[in-house]
Parts: C-alpha cells; sequence; structure tokens
C-alpha cells in the first residue's frame, strides 16, 4: 500500500485523522484503465483543495477506497465537494485479523455511542475474502449482539445510530457517520468547455452540472452593464472556482458588447433583437473556444423560460456555431434552478445580480426562421459587426479567477447617498413607473433612449440617476463619467431612494422594489 503525500509537510508529522473516501458508482464501474486515471485526477484534485486550506494530508489506495490521514476536521467538508466522491467517513483503524479482535474493539469503540439509542449494524468485507475466516454477516450479528445490552435496542430500518464496519486483510476499520459527496465525475476527465454566463441563477447551476459531469470550464461574460454588472459576475464566477473546480485554474474572459448591443439596436428589428444578441453572443463563444481549446459551449437556457428560450429560437441560436451547445438545465424549473443555486453557493450573490434590461423590446419573436434572422444580421454588417467582434475578443479582460481579490477590484466611485442641490435629477424606468411616482422634480427618460442620447448631454451639467436595481443608473453613470460629466447613481436603487425621500418629507411610492 504506497503513501503519497499531499502537501510539503514533513513525512513523520502525526496526521491524526484518517478519512474512508468511497468512490462514485459511476467511477468503480469503470474498466480498469479509466478507473485508474480517474482516480488518479480525484486524488490530484483533492489534494490541491487541501492544499489551498492549508491542510496537510497523505493518501493511501487500498481495493476500491482511497484512505486520507489529514491534521484538521476541516477536511471532512473540503473532500465532500470533489466531484467523485461518493461519502467519506472518518475512521478508526483497529487490527482485525480475527473476528473476536473486531468484537473486542467494536465494543470498545461504539458501547458508549449507542447508550440510550437505536442502533443497526452494517458490515462490509473489502479485498481478498480469502484470507478472512469471518463473513460480513457474523460481525453484523455478533457485534450487534454485543452492543445490544447498553442500547434502547435495534432498529435496521431507521437506526438512530449505524455502527459501520469494513474488514480487510488483516485491518478492520470503524465509523458510526457517513458525510455525503457530490458523486459525479472528477474535474477534468472530460476535457474542457467554456460557459457563458451573466451572474444570475441559471447559468452558475449549469456550469455547476457540468463540472460535476468532469468538464473543467472557463467562463465567458458578454458585458452590457458596465464595472458595477461585472464585478457581480466576478464573485458568482469566483465561488465556482474556489469551491468546485479543484484541480484547475478556471479563467473568466469579459468582452465588452455595448458596442455590439448598440449597432443592433441601430440595425436590427425590434423583435428579433434578443435572438440576434445571443447568436452574437455564441458567435464570440465560438471565436474564444478555439483559442482556449475548449470543445463545447455551455448555457444556463431553459426552455419556454424567456422569448430567446422557446424551443424554435434555441434551434435559430445554435445555429451560429458548429460546437455543441450544452444546456443542463434546460428542463428544470425557475424554482428548482434557485433551490439548486443554494447548493452551489451562488444563491446569495446570483439574488442581487438583475438582468440587464437594454435589449428588453415589446412583442419579442417566440418563433424565429432561420433565414429572417441571417437577414437582420446581413442588415447588422453595415456596421462592420464581423471586424467589431474579433476587436472585442482580442482587446477582452481576462481573470484568473483563483488569484482574483474581489476586495481588491474597485468601481469608479459614482455611487451616492446624497443628491446634490444643483443636480439634474433621472428617473430611467418605464414611463408607467415614474407616472406611478419619482423623486421630486427628477425628469424621465427611459434607459434604452438615454443609451442613445448620453453623448449629447451637458458636460457642465451634474446628474444623478436612479432605476429600481442600480444596474441600470450605474452603467449610465459610468458611461458620462468616462466622457468627463460629473454623473453619479443613487447608491441602493429605488428602495433606497424612497427612504431617502421620505426623510425629506417629500412623497414615497406605495410599493418599492425590495
Amino acid at each position: 500500500m504506497s503513501t503519497h503525500p499531499a502537501t510539503e509537510s514533513p513525512e513523520e508529522e502525526v496526521l491524526p485523522i484518517r478519512l474512508l473516501l468511497r468512490f462514485s458508482g459511476e467511477i468503480s464501474t469503470k474498466a480498469a484503465p479509466t478507473r485508474k486515471h480517474f482516480i488518479s485526477r480525484m486524488r490530484k484534485n483533492i489534494k490541491e483543495a487541501l492544499k489551498r486550506a492549508q491542510i496537510p494530508a497523505r493518501f493511501d489506495r487500498s481495493h476500491s477506497r482511497l484512505f486520507i490521514d489529514v491534521g484538521d476536521e476541516r477536511a471532512l467538508p473540503i473532500v465532500a465537494r470533489v466531484f467523485g466522491v461518493q461519502s467519506l467517513s472518518r475512521v478508526e483503524m483497529r487490527r482485525g485479523e480475527s473476528l473476536d479482535e473486531i468484537l473486542e474493539f467494536g465494543l470498545e469503540l461504539f458501547r458508549d455511542q449507542v447508550k440510550g439509542k437505536r442502533f443497526a449494524v452494517r458490515a462490509r468485507r473489502v479485498g481478498d475474502r480469502a484470507h478472512l475466516s469471518f463473513t460480513s454477516n457474523d460481525v453484523e450479528k455478533q457485534l450487534g449482539t454485543a452492543l445490544f445490552p447498553y442500547a434502547a435496542g435495534v432498529d435496521l430500518k431507521q437506526p438512530e445510530i449505524t455502527v459501520g464496519v469494513e474488514c480487510y486483510e488483516g485491518q478492520a476499520y470503524f465509523f458510526s457517520e457517513r458525510v455525503a459527496g457530490q458523486a459525479g465525475l472528477p474535474v477534468g476527465v472530460e476535457g474542457k468547455a467554456l460557459c457563458l454566463i451573466s451572474g444570475g441563477f441559471d447559468s452558475p447551476v449549469a456550469a455547476w452540472q457540468m463540472l460535476r459531469r468532469g468538464v473543467s470550464l472557463d467562463y465567458l461574460f458578454c458585458n452590457m452593464g458596465g464595472s458595477v454588472h461585472e464585478l457581480d459576475v466576478l464573485g458568482v464566477a469566483k465561488i465556482l472556482a474556489d469551491d468546485w473546480s479543484y484541480g484547475t485554474r478556471p479563467k473568466l474572459h469579459t468582452v465588452n458588447f455595448e458596442p455590439l448591443m448598440h449597432a443592433i439596436q441601430e440595425h436590427v428589428d425590434r423583435r428579433y433583437w434578443q435572438v440576434v444578441l445571443k447568436r452574437l453572443m455564441v458567435r464570440v463563444a465560438d471565436a474564444l473556444a478555439e483559442e482556449i481549446r475548449a470543445i463545447a459551449l455551455v448555457k444556463g437556457d431553459a426552455v419556454g423560460q424567456v422569448s430567446s428560450q422557446t424551443l424554435q429560437n434555441m434551434a435559430v441560436i445554435s445555429r451560429a456555431t458548429t460546437l455543441p451547445i450544452l444546456r443542463p438545465v434546460v428542463g428544470m424549473n425557475k424554482e428548482e434552478i434557485i433551490e439548486q443555486s443554494k447548493v452551489v453557493g451562488t444563491y446569495e450573490r446570483a439574488s442581487k445580480v438583475r438582468e440587464h434590461c437594454a435589449m428588453v423590446s415589446r412583442g419579442p419573436a417566440t418563433a424565429a426562421k432561420l433565414k429572417d434572422i441571417e437577414r437582420q444580421e446581413e442588415y447588422l454588417e453595415k456596421s462592420q459587426v464581423s471586424e467589431l467582434l474579433t476587436e472585442l475578443i482580442a482587446t477582452r479582460s481576462i481573470f484568473d479567477l483563483r488569484n482574483l481579490d474581489l476586495h481588491a477590484q474597485t468601481l469608479p466611485e459614482l455611487a451616492i447617498q446624497e443628491i446634490p442641490h444643483e443636480a439634474v435629477v433621472i428617473d430611467l424606468r418605464s414611463q408607467a413607473a415614474y407616472k406611478g411616482w419619482h423623486y421630486g422634480e427628477a425628469l424621465h427618460l427611459e434607459f434604452n433612449q438615454a443609451l442613445t442620447a448620453y453623448k449629447a448631454f451637458d458636460r457642465n451639467q451634474t446628474y444623478v440617476f436612479y432605476c429600481e436595481y442600480e444596474i441600470k443608473s450605474a452603467q449610465l453613470a459610468e458611461l458620462l463619467s468616462r466622457l468627463g460629466v460629473r454623473a453619479h447613481h443613487f447608491k441602493g436603487g429605488l428602495k433606497a431612494l424612497s427612504h431617502y425621500a421620505r426623510e425629506r418629507g417629500l412623497p414615497t411610492p406605495d410599493l418599492v422594489i425590495g
């Protein structure tokens, strides 16, 4: 049985905790060469996960089990997040050459644990059974009989405590708990894909599903919302990188989609904005995938969730690439996706990320035909969109997610909580929302109109923008600030602004976005 150090810790260092790791059933059933490769990759991923947490560890491999000696109990939840792990247990190792030895040690270890509880004994023989003179059934019956006087009884269906025993030649491992893993396949065994991510609920869950299938990922963010939206997406992508991508070095590629968005608005029929936009995103992903040697694309589409995700529109969008587009959440309901995001750990951040609304149009096409979309794209070429795509890919931002310090990412200091008396306040919401309530003497300009008109704003004026969730207002303030205009957005969006208005004795809305 060979030992492999998992960190640079000295070989003689005492590592008091031994973990028994069980492989995913999918790994155990593979042919021997494939199984060896998968286990080797999983061990590499576990080694990196523990090293990042500065937990010393050493590995032993025996039959269909992997044993890890560690120096810190924090290792259990970390190892449980490594894909390919079915479950793991903290075990006590004892001599187990005879049934009497196993009964003696089992009684010693579990006599106090079963007191006042209903229990069951589960035993298994592993490895070369010819060298064992007893059966697993013998262990269960006789150890159960020995422990029975100390317990409240036996319950084989729903025991309060399960005494686990795994018997090897000359050794026995005892445990009472199993920590469930995520199963699946080790990240990296199925090649590399590029995931289009927006920071909401869907695409991070789609990414997690593919990581669990052994696919390593890089990420593409097509940014139409400025620095604020980019920082939100970085936060979501970093969770996927830090907590689930052990053994890989994922990167986030951010492409500035604002010029493409403006080109679509100028040259494309409004009904087709969303479909053409998504096809451009896929075209960018296709070109980037070739550069980074990804062999598939991943998207967070769910059938029927929005207009661009009808079956017909997804088919048309898919024609923008020859690469396979994997859509792992395609059949999930929104509620299911949100619940899964809690498991992934992206729920809190994703719930604060709002979809960019600049490209939402009234009466969008839900069953676009390829020939109609291609005709729209011919109109789009008037703005030399192909050359623009190439330029935007070449000038993209690339973030090494593992080494990224989110706290070091700074945003333009444009958010304010006090409105200067000389400022022009502009409401970017819909006309109906503005009529329902607006702050003081605020003017109204819908966001799409503002994106078209902002370059003509007075350079000598101070502007304060607000909207429901702060994304649109932050983007517009950033665009104007690049032109040298004094522009700000109200921090906290509509909810914060309503409180601000109330403090000043101004009318407030009856219903505020929460």
